[in-house]
């Protein structure tokens, strides 16, 4: 019997149309003996629709179609199943899963809202759970938690949107204490949204006005001068790691921007797919990288190194991807941030060491059924009920007075 996986992607998330080039490339890798593939998208308005036109790419470039012919679902759990119910009359189940596979990036899916909802239905999911989730979108909390585990990082300072509008001087002293130039970043967005490297007070201003757009708490840092970006990916949990090969990240900018990860020509087929996709671009599989990256062997095993550690201080689990800072003139490296969902799922720095893009899922998915089940055998509840014999006590009479204040 196959396992059926639900793919959920897409969200309201700036990364929206990101989710949906990876998961096209996930379903199209996902072993289909093993696995009967259950598509579930979700709106950039919040709505689930399920379908099989959902595995068409094409049908993207006009959203209105999803809504006329997808059907609109929510998922719970119904008799010992997961079940995908319609919301629409008449109301009927169209379809059950076993475990979800998120592939979802950005804000309100990648950062814990998404681990919760699942977690709270109690249904199986593969990647990490709510708490690493959250951790690993939000950059300040991401970064506290590495300098208490003592990672290499740059140095940083973080402030809210509110703090900025009731004194911005005082916000930007504080920022040039770092000393220029200064990368800014708004806390919990990815694919590069919203970031600038700033060489001055103006540039600094703009960048700030910018960020603020995106996100109620900003981060700023020192930049790695001579800098090389190089990226590897962990796969594991908290109990194992084991790493990918590393990737050094070739940009014509001061960092590589949301259109070098995924603004392509779009010309000939996404990787994964089976026929040519026009107009699309292939995600992180076609920024420019040299794979594997040029790294002295020393600078490569701390990379290594920290990147399991890093990882496991998360308490991540599934395939993330982490990446790094290094300066080639002093070979210092300086862990950078975490992707706890990455674009493509990072497929490529697998398949550079031998491992292909089903073999990737097919592991992803088993780690998701081990934390479930390592999950459930923890104590969440007691059998107990203390609010039994409550009556007795008084509490119902208690309630009375309640009457009318409870609607």
């Amino acid at each position: 019997m196959k396992i059926k996986v639900g793919v959920i992607f897409g969200g309201e998330s700036v990364e929206h149309e990101v989710s949906v080039i990876s998961a096209m490339q996930a379903m199209n890798k996902l072993d289909q003996e093993k696995y009967e593939i259950i598509p579930i998208y979700i709106t950039k308005d919040r709505e689930w629709y399920t379908g099989e036109m959902l595995k068409d790419i094409e049908v993207y470039q006009d959203l209105s179609l999803i809504k006329k012919y997808g059907k609109n679902v929510v998922l719970y759990y119904r008799n010992g199943s997961f079940v995908l119910q319609k919301k629409t009359f008449p109301k009927t189940i169209v379809g059950d899963v076993d475990i979800i596979l998120p592939v979802v990036h950005g804000t309100n899916v990648e950062d814990g809202g998404l681990q919760g909802y699942l977690q709270t239905v109690g249904v199986p999911f593969v990647g990490s759970d709510v708490y690493a989730s959250v951790v690993g979108q939000d950059k300040v909390f991401m970064k506290d938690i590495w300098k208490n585990a003592k990672l290499p990082m740059t140095d940083y300072v973080w402030f809210y949107d509110v703090d900025y509008k009731q004194d911005s001087d005082e916000v930007v002293k504080k920022v040039e204490k770092l000393g220029y130039p200064v990368i800014v970043k708004p806390a919990t967005t990815g694919s590069s949204v919203g970031i600038a490297v700033c060489d001055n007070r103006e540039e600094l201003v703009s960048a700030i006005d910018d960020a603020v757009q995106y996100d109620k708490k900003i981060l700023v840092e020192e930049v790695v001068q001579n800098l090389k970006e190089v990226n590897i990916a962990v796969m594991g949990n908290y109990a194992y790691q084991k790493v990918s090969e590393i990737e050094e990240v070739l940009s014509g900018n001061k960092f590589l921007t949301y259109a070098d990860k995924y603004i392509g020509n779009g010309k000939g087929k996404l990787k994964g797919a089976k026929t040519p996709i026009k107009g699309t671009s292939k995600g992180m599989a076609s920024a420019n990288r040299k794979l594997p990256a040029d790294l002295p062997d020393e600078v490569r095993e701390e990379v290594e190194q920290v990147a399991r550690q890093a990882f496991r201080a998360l308490g991540s689990s599934g395939n993330s991807r982490i990446d790094f800072l290094v300066d080639e003139k002093t070979n210092k490296v300086y862990i950078n941030e975490i992707n706890s969902i990455p674009g493509s799922l990072a497929f490529y720095l697998w398949e550079a060491k031998g491992i292909d893009f089903s073999s990737v899922l097919d592991e992803m998915i088993n780690i998701g059924v081990k934390d479930y089940k390592k999950r459930v055998s923890k104590t969440h509840s007691f059998e107990t009920n203390i609010l039994q014999g409550f009556a007795t006590h008084g509490g119902v009479k208690g309630l009375k007075g309640m009457k009318g204040k409870l609607r």
